[in-house]
């Protein structure tokens, strides 16, 4: 038995990187697959090799940070769907600089997107999963919400915001048989951080000689690997984890070189 069979899951950010690989994989599990991403081209794109693999899959044009698309958006769904039975926040936009750096107006997009993002899918999605006391929510953390890194404060703060808005959602929602997870991925080697290194280092190789120097394992990860912990985290193997965080990080966070 396929581990998502007739599980319907909205996958914000789905066209591309980490939301691109899950949407294949839950889609691959037995999932019926609502893609979101402000890129037609790319959400399209990720709905056609789901279906090309045999799977079922809609995209959806959405911008997680607008109360009236999210609308929208959870209309289409449910209209179409009946239900959400998993919604993953992955979308999610980089964010470099000290506090000192950063302008106001790149602060507070990256607060809108990241966060706000994650609050409009949950407001929108939750009434529906309550009235069938069912659901599973993931979010999209990282593990910079448990380290210190230089020069990442607004996405840092971001992240820690969403782990603990993580921990006090389930506690709201535990009683509607509702679960909400949190994934805390390292470095992981996707188009936004391919962004991020080119837009923030001279030499981008270097930065990613550094960057694989801090994982224990001493590789940047792949959108497959937290593919596969969400997959986990939207299945019934994940029944007795409430409010957790799940770290996909190559050793960061817990580890340490000599």
């Amino acid at each position: 038995m396929p581990r998502l069979a007739n599980k319907v899951s909205l996958i914000t950010g789905s066209g591309s990187g980490i939301g691109r690989s899950a949407a294949l994989l839950f889609a691959s599990e037995g999932a019926t697959v609502i893609v979101n991403d402000l890129s037609e081209e790319s959400g399209l794109e990720t709905v056609r090799l789901i279906q090309q693999a045999g799977g079922e899959a809609f995209y959806i044009n959405a911008d997680v940070a607008d109360p009236n698309s999210v609308a929208e958006m959870t209309e289409i769904a449910i209209g179409k769907y009946g239900r959400i039975d998993v919604l993953f926040n992955n979308a999610g936009i980089s964010g470099v600089g000290a506090i000192h750096e950063i302008e106001p107006e790149s602060w507070d997009r990256v607060i809108r997107v990241n966060l706000k993002g994650v609050f409009l899918p949950c407001r929108s999605v939750l009434p529906h999963m309550m009235e069938r006391r069912s659901g599973c929510i993931i979010n999209m953390s990282s593990c910079i919400a448990e380290i210190g890194l230089a020069r990442r404060a607004s996405y840092a703060a971001t992240k820690g915001a969403v782990l603990a808005l993580t921990k006090s959602m389930q506690v709201d929602y535990a009683p509607y048989n509702i679960r909400v997870n949190a994934l805390l991925p390292g470095t992981i080697m996707t188009p936004f951080v391919e962004k991020y290194l080119s837009e923030s280092y001279e030499d981008p190789e270097i930065a990613i000689a550094a960057i694989k120097t801090r994982q224990l394992s001493g590789e940047l990860g792949r959108p497959e690997d937290v593919a596969r912990a969400a997959l986990f985290l939207a299945s019934d193997e994940s029944s007795f984890m409430l409010g957790s965080p799940l770290y996909i990080d190559g050793g960061v966070v817990f580890g340490k070189n000599a």
